[in-house]
Protein backbone atom coordinates (compact mmCIF):
# COMPACT_ATOMS: atom_id res chain seq x y z
CA UNK A 1 0.00 0.00 0.00
CA UNK A 2 1.33 3.24 -0.79
CA UNK A 3 1.73 5.91 2.05
CA UNK A 4 0.74 9.38 1.94
CA UNK A 5 3.99 10.68 1.58
CA UNK A 6 4.65 8.82 -1.84
CA UNK A 7 1.91 9.57 -3.70
CA UNK A 8 2.50 11.72 -6.56
CA UNK A 9 -0.94 14.29 -6.21
CA UNK A 10 -3.62 14.18 -3.81
CA UNK A 11 -6.06 15.78 -6.41
CA UNK A 12 -5.16 16.20 -10.49
CA UNK A 13 -6.68 18.50 -12.24
CA UNK A 14 -6.51 16.88 -16.01
CA UNK A 15 -7.00 17.58 -20.17
CA UNK A 16 -6.08 16.87 -23.17
CA UNK A 17 -5.86 18.15 -27.05
CA UNK A 18 -6.60 21.65 -26.93
CA UNK A 19 -4.97 22.17 -30.46
CA UNK A 20 -3.83 26.19 -30.69
CA UNK A 21 -3.89 27.26 -33.87
CA UNK A 22 -6.32 24.77 -35.25
CA UNK A 23 -8.71 26.21 -38.17
CA UNK A 24 -5.79 28.36 -39.94
CA UNK A 25 -4.76 29.77 -36.72
CA UNK A 26 -7.87 31.09 -36.15
CA UNK A 27 -8.56 33.92 -33.28
CA UNK A 28 -11.74 32.55 -32.41
CA UNK A 29 -10.38 29.25 -32.17
CA UNK A 30 -7.61 30.76 -29.97
CA UNK A 31 -9.83 32.60 -27.74
CA UNK A 32 -12.29 29.76 -27.21
CA UNK A 33 -8.68 28.05 -25.68
CA UNK A 34 -7.81 30.76 -23.94
CA UNK A 35 -11.56 31.13 -22.24
CA UNK A 36 -11.37 27.40 -21.95
CA UNK A 37 -8.21 27.89 -20.05
CA UNK A 38 -9.34 30.31 -17.60
CA UNK A 39 -12.46 27.82 -16.94
CA UNK A 40 -10.28 24.92 -16.70
CA UNK A 41 -7.91 26.95 -13.75
CA UNK A 42 -10.89 28.20 -11.85
CA UNK A 43 -12.42 24.96 -11.57
CA UNK A 44 -9.28 22.95 -10.67
CA UNK A 45 -9.08 25.80 -7.75
CA UNK A 46 -12.47 25.21 -6.44
CA UNK A 47 -11.43 21.16 -5.71
CA UNK A 48 -8.52 22.34 -4.63
CA UNK A 49 -6.71 20.24 -6.94
CA UNK A 50 -2.74 20.49 -6.72
CA UNK A 51 -1.38 19.46 -9.70
CA UNK A 52 -1.94 19.24 -13.52
CA UNK A 53 -1.77 16.65 -16.28
CA UNK A 54 -1.41 17.85 -19.94
CA UNK A 55 -2.09 14.71 -22.37
CA UNK A 56 -0.70 15.51 -25.35
CA UNK A 57 -1.25 18.20 -28.69
CA UNK A 58 -1.33 22.02 -27.08
CA UNK A 59 0.15 22.87 -30.44
CA UNK A 60 -1.95 21.91 -34.00
CA UNK A 61 0.67 22.46 -36.56
CA UNK A 62 3.71 20.04 -36.01
CA UNK A 63 5.73 22.15 -39.09
CA UNK A 64 5.29 25.44 -37.91
CA UNK A 65 3.34 27.58 -35.56
CA UNK A 66 1.94 31.34 -35.79
CA UNK A 67 3.41 33.88 -34.05
CA UNK A 68 0.25 34.93 -32.65
CA UNK A 69 -0.79 31.48 -31.78
CA UNK A 70 2.82 31.35 -30.31
CA UNK A 71 1.60 33.94 -27.94
CA UNK A 72 -1.27 32.83 -26.87
CA UNK A 73 -0.06 28.95 -26.21
CA UNK A 74 2.48 30.67 -23.82
CA UNK A 75 0.39 32.71 -21.85
CA UNK A 76 -1.77 29.78 -21.40
CA UNK A 77 0.73 27.55 -20.17
CA UNK A 78 2.47 30.10 -17.75
CA UNK A 79 -1.12 30.13 -16.17
CA UNK A 80 -0.98 27.19 -16.00
CA UNK A 81 2.78 27.36 -14.24
CA UNK A 82 1.31 29.91 -12.10
CA UNK A 83 -1.33 28.42 -10.86
CA UNK A 84 0.04 24.67 -9.97
CA UNK A 85 2.75 23.31 -7.77
CA UNK A 86 3.51 20.72 -10.93
CA UNK A 87 2.50 20.68 -14.40
CA UNK A 88 3.23 17.64 -15.89
CA UNK A 89 3.15 18.04 -19.75
CA UNK A 90 3.05 15.51 -22.12
CA UNK A 91 3.91 16.45 -25.83
CA UNK A 92 1.65 14.67 -28.00
CA UNK A 93 1.94 13.64 -32.31
CA UNK A 94 0.66 17.01 -33.15
CA UNK A 95 3.93 18.66 -30.80
CA UNK A 96 6.06 16.40 -32.58
CA UNK A 97 8.32 17.83 -36.10
CA UNK A 98 8.70 14.16 -36.65
CA UNK A 99 6.42 11.34 -36.43
CA UNK A 100 8.38 8.95 -35.76
CA UNK A 101 10.79 11.03 -33.03
CA UNK A 102 10.51 12.78 -29.98
CA UNK A 103 13.93 15.34 -30.37
CA UNK A 104 11.93 18.03 -31.56
CA UNK A 105 9.05 19.31 -30.63
CA UNK A 106 7.02 22.55 -30.45
CA UNK A 107 6.72 23.47 -26.75
CA UNK A 108 10.27 23.04 -25.78
CA UNK A 109 10.63 26.75 -24.54
CA UNK A 110 8.21 25.08 -21.90
CA UNK A 111 11.33 23.87 -19.92
CA UNK A 112 12.28 27.33 -18.95
CA UNK A 113 8.46 27.05 -16.87
CA UNK A 114 9.89 26.06 -13.48
CA UNK A 115 6.60 24.15 -12.81
CA UNK A 116 6.26 22.62 -16.39
CA UNK A 117 7.32 18.94 -16.19
CA UNK A 118 7.87 17.90 -19.91
CA UNK A 119 7.49 14.28 -20.27
CA UNK A 120 9.16 13.28 -23.56
CA UNK A 121 10.45 9.54 -21.90
CA UNK A 122 9.09 7.52 -19.71
CA UNK A 123 8.61 8.84 -16.10
CA UNK A 124 7.97 6.45 -13.28
CA UNK A 125 6.90 8.14 -9.93
CA UNK A 126 5.88 5.60 -7.48
CA UNK A 127 3.07 4.29 -8.38
CA UNK A 128 2.37 6.42 -11.42
CA UNK A 129 4.08 6.36 -14.88
CA UNK A 130 3.58 9.07 -17.57
CA UNK A 131 4.62 7.89 -20.89
CA UNK A 132 5.41 9.73 -23.50
CA UNK A 133 3.68 9.51 -27.05
CA UNK A 134 5.32 6.25 -28.65
CA UNK A 135 7.51 5.97 -31.57
CA UNK A 136 9.10 3.17 -33.18
CA UNK A 137 9.47 0.06 -30.79
CA UNK A 138 8.05 1.99 -27.61
CA UNK A 139 4.86 0.14 -27.50
CA UNK A 140 6.99 -3.29 -26.59
CA UNK A 141 8.39 -1.51 -23.42
CA UNK A 142 5.10 -0.30 -21.73
CA UNK A 143 4.01 -3.75 -21.30
CA UNK A 144 7.49 -3.84 -18.48
CA UNK A 145 6.12 -1.43 -16.36
CA UNK A 146 2.79 -1.52 -13.61
CA UNK A 147 1.52 0.89 -10.86
CA UNK A 148 -1.72 2.56 -9.43
CA UNK A 149 -2.10 5.05 -12.40
CA UNK A 150 -0.29 5.67 -16.42
CA UNK A 151 -0.91 8.82 -17.96
CA UNK A 152 -0.07 8.92 -21.83
CA UNK A 153 -1.37 9.59 -25.53
CA UNK A 154 -1.98 6.45 -26.75
CA UNK A 155 -3.50 5.18 -30.00
CA UNK A 156 -5.27 2.30 -28.80
CA UNK A 157 -7.08 -0.01 -31.73
CA UNK A 158 -11.05 -0.43 -31.62
CA UNK A 159 -11.39 2.98 -29.69
CA UNK A 160 -12.91 5.48 -31.07
CA UNK A 161 -11.00 8.66 -32.72
CA UNK A 162 -14.14 10.63 -33.08
CA UNK A 163 -18.01 9.76 -32.92
CA UNK A 164 -18.27 8.20 -36.23
CA UNK A 165 -14.39 6.53 -36.71
CA UNK A 166 -12.91 3.13 -34.78
CA UNK A 167 -9.36 2.99 -34.80
CA UNK A 168 -7.92 0.47 -36.39
CA UNK A 169 -5.69 -2.95 -35.33
CA UNK A 170 -1.97 -1.89 -36.77
CA UNK A 171 -0.90 -5.26 -34.66
CA UNK A 172 1.37 -3.00 -32.11
CA UNK A 173 0.14 -0.90 -29.24
CA UNK A 174 -2.74 -2.99 -27.67
CA UNK A 175 -5.13 -2.66 -24.72
CA UNK A 176 -4.03 -6.02 -23.30
CA UNK A 177 -0.31 -4.41 -22.88
CA UNK A 178 -1.83 -2.03 -20.30
CA UNK A 179 -3.20 -4.36 -17.93
CA UNK A 180 -0.52 -3.73 -15.52
CA UNK A 181 -2.33 -0.46 -13.99
CA UNK A 182 -4.99 -0.26 -12.10
CA UNK A 183 -6.34 2.87 -14.23
CA UNK A 184 -4.98 4.29 -17.46
CA UNK A 185 -5.88 8.05 -18.55
CA UNK A 186 -5.13 9.00 -22.08
CA UNK A 187 -5.18 11.88 -24.46
CA UNK A 188 -5.55 11.85 -28.44
CA UNK A 189 -8.95 10.63 -29.22
CA UNK A 190 -10.90 13.37 -28.08
CA UNK A 191 -14.11 11.63 -27.52
CA UNK A 192 -14.48 10.28 -23.89
CA UNK A 193 -14.78 6.74 -23.84
CA UNK A 194 -13.95 3.94 -21.65
CA UNK A 195 -13.25 0.10 -21.61
CA UNK A 196 -11.99 -1.86 -18.62
CA UNK A 197 -9.06 0.05 -17.13
CA UNK A 198 -8.53 2.58 -19.84
CA UNK A 199 -10.16 5.66 -19.83
CA UNK A 200 -9.73 8.09 -22.94
CA UNK A 201 -10.77 11.37 -20.98
CA UNK A 202 -11.80 13.28 -23.74
CA UNK A 203 -10.48 16.88 -25.13
CA UNK A 204 -10.92 20.32 -23.83
CA UNK A 205 -14.20 21.08 -26.06
CA UNK A 206 -15.62 20.32 -29.73
CA UNK A 207 -13.69 21.26 -32.63
CA UNK A 208 -15.47 20.36 -35.67
CA UNK A 209 -18.47 18.28 -36.99
CA UNK A 210 -17.19 14.93 -36.26
CA UNK A 211 -17.93 16.18 -32.57
CA UNK A 212 -21.49 16.88 -33.67
CA UNK A 213 -24.32 16.01 -30.58
CA UNK A 214 -20.81 15.33 -28.78
CA UNK A 215 -20.46 17.97 -25.55
CA UNK A 216 -19.65 15.51 -22.96
CA UNK A 217 -15.77 16.82 -23.43
CA UNK A 218 -13.76 19.56 -20.71
CA UNK A 219 -11.63 18.19 -17.70
CA UNK A 220 -11.24 15.62 -15.35
CA UNK A 221 -10.43 15.64 -11.57
CA UNK A 222 -8.93 12.69 -10.48
CA UNK A 223 -8.87 12.36 -6.08
CA UNK A 224 -5.94 9.76 -5.20
CA UNK A 225 -7.45 6.38 -4.72
CA UNK A 226 -10.92 7.70 -5.82
CA UNK A 227 -13.03 7.44 -8.95
CA UNK A 228 -12.34 10.41 -11.33
CA UNK A 229 -14.95 13.25 -12.21
CA UNK A 230 -15.61 14.87 -15.60
CA UNK A 231 -16.87 18.12 -16.28
CA UNK A 232 -18.01 19.55 -19.21
CA UNK A 233 -17.15 23.24 -20.14
CA UNK A 234 -20.62 24.96 -19.93
CA UNK A 235 -19.32 27.76 -22.55
CA UNK A 236 -18.17 25.74 -25.33
CA UNK A 237 -19.04 26.32 -29.04
CA UNK A 238 -21.36 23.16 -29.99
CA UNK A 239 -22.03 21.64 -33.68
CA UNK A 240 -25.37 20.74 -34.53
CA UNK A 241 -27.36 19.06 -37.38
CA UNK A 242 -30.73 19.60 -37.61
CA UNK A 243 -33.66 19.51 -40.18
CA UNK A 244 -35.43 22.58 -41.49
CA UNK A 245 -38.72 21.10 -40.10
CA UNK A 246 -37.52 21.00 -36.33
CA UNK A 247 -36.16 24.47 -36.67
CA UNK A 248 -39.54 25.70 -37.15
CA UNK A 249 -41.12 23.20 -34.83
CA UNK A 250 -38.33 24.18 -31.90
CA UNK A 251 -36.21 27.56 -32.47
CA UNK A 252 -35.12 26.90 -28.70
CA UNK A 253 -32.89 24.33 -30.39
CA UNK A 254 -30.21 27.05 -31.47
CA UNK A 255 -27.83 27.97 -28.83
CA UNK A 256 -25.29 30.84 -28.77
CA UNK A 257 -22.03 30.23 -30.40
CA UNK A 258 -23.48 27.47 -31.88
CA UNK A 259 -22.39 25.78 -35.27
CA UNK A 260 -24.89 24.60 -37.41
CA UNK A 261 -26.06 22.69 -40.31
CA UNK A 262 -29.78 22.64 -41.18
CA UNK A 263 -30.64 20.10 -44.09
CA UNK A 264 -33.78 21.54 -45.80
CA UNK A 265 -36.52 18.72 -45.91
CA UNK A 266 -39.13 21.42 -46.22
CA UNK A 267 -39.25 22.79 -49.83
CA UNK A 268 -38.32 26.74 -49.92
CA UNK A 269 -36.97 29.68 -52.18
CA UNK A 270 -33.56 30.98 -51.94
CA UNK A 271 -35.40 33.96 -50.79
CA UNK A 272 -36.82 32.27 -47.99
CA UNK A 273 -33.43 30.42 -47.50
CA UNK A 274 -31.41 34.29 -47.28
CA UNK A 275 -34.36 35.27 -44.84
CA UNK A 276 -34.04 32.78 -42.38
CA UNK A 277 -30.18 32.83 -42.11
CA UNK A 278 -30.54 36.59 -41.73
CA UNK A 279 -33.49 36.25 -38.77
CA UNK A 280 -31.63 33.26 -37.24
CA UNK A 281 -28.09 34.15 -37.55
CA UNK A 282 -27.90 37.36 -35.07
CA UNK A 283 -31.19 36.56 -33.10
CA UNK A 284 -29.32 33.32 -31.60
CA UNK A 285 -26.14 34.62 -31.77
CA UNK A 286 -25.16 31.63 -34.20
CA UNK A 287 -21.26 31.37 -35.21
CA UNK A 288 -22.10 29.13 -38.47
CA UNK A 289 -25.89 28.40 -40.02
CA UNK A 290 -24.87 26.13 -43.35
CA UNK A 291 -28.33 25.61 -45.07
CA UNK A 292 -27.87 21.81 -47.13
CA UNK A 293 -29.98 20.94 -50.14
CA UNK A 294 -31.84 17.51 -50.18
CA UNK A 295 -29.46 15.03 -51.28
CA UNK A 296 -29.61 13.77 -54.65
CA UNK A 297 -31.62 10.34 -55.26
CA UNK A 298 -28.78 7.86 -55.88
CA UNK A 299 -30.95 5.59 -57.40
CA UNK A 300 -31.59 8.03 -60.17
CA UNK A 301 -28.20 8.65 -61.17
CA UNK A 302 -27.09 6.00 -63.98
CA UNK A 303 -23.52 6.22 -63.47
CA UNK A 304 -21.74 3.24 -63.97
CA UNK A 305 -19.61 3.79 -60.66
CA UNK A 306 -18.50 -0.11 -60.72
CA UNK A 307 -14.81 0.79 -62.41
CA UNK A 308 -14.28 3.36 -60.95
CA UNK A 309 -10.51 3.42 -59.54
CA UNK A 310 -10.26 6.02 -56.08
CA UNK A 311 -7.08 6.35 -54.79
CA UNK A 312 -5.90 7.97 -51.62
CA UNK A 313 -3.96 11.69 -51.19
CA UNK A 314 -0.78 10.24 -50.30
CA UNK A 315 -0.71 7.81 -53.06
CA UNK A 316 -1.64 10.02 -56.07
CA UNK A 317 1.04 12.53 -54.52
CA UNK A 318 3.72 9.93 -54.38
CA UNK A 319 3.13 9.05 -58.13
CA UNK A 320 2.92 12.71 -59.48
CA UNK A 321 6.72 12.82 -57.85
CA UNK A 322 7.68 9.70 -59.52
CA UNK A 323 6.28 11.33 -62.61
CA UNK A 324 8.76 14.19 -62.57
CA UNK A 325 11.59 14.89 -65.06
CA UNK A 326 15.00 12.82 -64.40
CA UNK A 327 17.84 15.32 -63.48
CA UNK A 328 15.06 18.39 -62.94
CA UNK A 329 14.62 17.19 -58.85
CA UNK A 330 15.80 14.29 -56.54
CA UNK A 331 12.97 12.34 -56.66
CA UNK A 332 13.67 10.36 -53.56
CA UNK A 333 14.82 12.77 -51.39
CA UNK A 334 11.16 14.69 -52.11
CA UNK A 335 9.71 11.06 -51.45
CA UNK A 336 11.45 11.33 -47.87
CA UNK A 337 10.56 14.82 -47.20
CA UNK A 338 7.21 14.39 -48.47
CA UNK A 339 6.74 10.83 -46.10
CA UNK A 340 8.68 12.61 -43.10
CA UNK A 341 5.44 15.86 -42.58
Amino acid sequence: MIDAMSKLFNKAAVCTDIHWGLKSNSVVHNLDCTNYINWFIDTAKKHDCDVCFFLGDWNHHRASINIQTLQFGLRALERLNESFSQVYFIPGNHDLYYRDRRDVHSVEWAKHLSRVKIINDFAHYDDVVIAPWLVQDDWKQISKYEGKYLFGHFELPHFYMNAQVEMPDHGELQSEHLSGFEKVFSGHFHKRQFRKNITYIGNTFPHNYSDVNDDDRGMMILKWGSEPVFLSWPDQPRFRIYKLSEILTDETLLQKDMHVRINLDVDITYEESNFIREQLLPKYQLREMSLIPSKVDLEQDDTDYSNMKFESVDSIIQEQIQQLSEGAFDKRLLLEIYKNL
